[in-house]
């Protein structure tokens, strides 16, 4: 039996390399990438030219590069590997799963909580929706947690992630305003990535989670219990956390919004500043705005986050957050970082 950590697993043979073949497919496009610019880069000009709606900038787009073979070849290649890289790492996970046992025996004791509802009614913009188009979504698999968060961010996106996706977690964490803080909300909390950069920049701190997916959560339960902490975990809705009001001092939430639609983003600022103490501090971070990006770079993301299984990015990425944050009734809102696109207040 192979030695196992709950984070960074060793692979078996097939595993290790159908996931880094996912990796090399990527790094090896690069080429690919370059001709596709050139052909734009021929093709518009003129990127101020391009039509203001995103639909009609869509369209011409997809006109201008009718003819171009490179284009057609990123977006097949883009394709494929949007519906397979869910599957290659399940797979994977399937073939070292019974040498993870005495792992998830082990940390399935320990300080940290977690409290599941059998009851939840899944909004309709979450219930069904394969998320980065993963096959069934976060309820795929019974450790679909362990496989997001240790073998696809692990092991294939931290590989190619500029500046390194764990390291901006921590810098995005840093960035609250105060050196301390007591007790810390992570809405939205996923398999708990951003919540053990919260943890460790705040060490102090009785951190607590929601997120929708019991099999989020669950790795995210495994992880505290793993390293010692006591957070304490809940299946509920960022928008509607249960908690009582003034209940926090920070409240965050880590490349959350883009998953929602517009209604559930003002909600979630809202609810962020109902359980938020008075004179507390929020921070929330998202994908780039579309209103920081030329018309072409603009065009890209959106036409990415559309093959990418984003249905809400666009909503997203098209709205105002500091903007939203001042209605929800927080003050000394300031906006910043392309991505992520970080927003922070204060509750009065």
């Amino acid at each position: 039996m192979m030695k196992q950590a709950l984070d960074d697993p060793n692979l078996r043979q097939r595993g290790r390399a159908s996931v880094e073949f996912m990796v090399q497919m990527l790094v090896a496009s690069g080429s690919l990438r370059d001709a596709v610019n050139a052909d734009i880069e021929a093709a518009v000009p003129d990127a101020d030219a391009l039509p203001d709606d995103l639909d009609a900038r869509q369209a011409y787009m997809d006109e201008k590069l009718a003819d171009s073979a490179a284009f057609a070849t990123q977006q097949l290649v883009g394709d494929w590997h949007g519906r397979n890289h869910g599957k290659v790492a399940a797979a994977a996970f399937d073939e070292i799963k019974g040498d993870l046992e005495p792992v998830f025996e082990r940390t399935a004791k320990g300080a940290a909580t977690l409290t599941l509802d059998p009851n939840l009614v899944a909004p309709d913009y979450w219930d069904g929706v394969d998320f980065h188009r993963t096959t069934g979504g976060w309820d795929r698999h019974p450790n679909q947690g362990f496989i997001h968060g240790e073998l696809i961010h692990r092991k294939m996106v931290a590989r190619f992630f500029p500046g390194g996706i764990f390291q901006q977690r921590r810098n995005v964490a840093a960035m609250a305003p105060k050196d301390h803080y007591e007790k810390i909300l992570d809405m939205g909390c996923s398999s708990g990535h951003f919540t053990v950069a919260l943890q460790e920049t705040y060490p102090e701190a009785k951190v607590y989670g929601v997120e929708l997916a019991a099999e989020m959560l669950d790795h995210a339960w495994r992880t505290a219990n793993d390293n010692g902490w006591d957070w304490q975990l809940f299946q509920r809705s960022a928008e509607d956390t249960g908690f009582e009001a003034d209940s926090f001092d920070l409240v965050s939430s880590y490349i959350l919004l883009h998953e929602l639609p517009e209604h559930a983003i003002k909600n979630v600022f809202a609810e962020a500043f109902r359980v938020c103490k008075p004179g507390g501090d929020m921070i929330m971070s998202d994908v780039t705005r579309y209103a920081d990006l030329d018309k072409l770079s603009a065009w890209k993301a959106d036409r990415g986050a559309s093959y990418g299984g984003e249905p809400h990015w666009r909503a997203s990425a098209s709205l105002d957050l500091a903007e939203i944050a001042r209605a929800a009734g927080f003050v000394d809102v300031k906006a910043e970082g392309m991505y992520p696109h970080v927003v922070q207040g204060r509750k009065p």
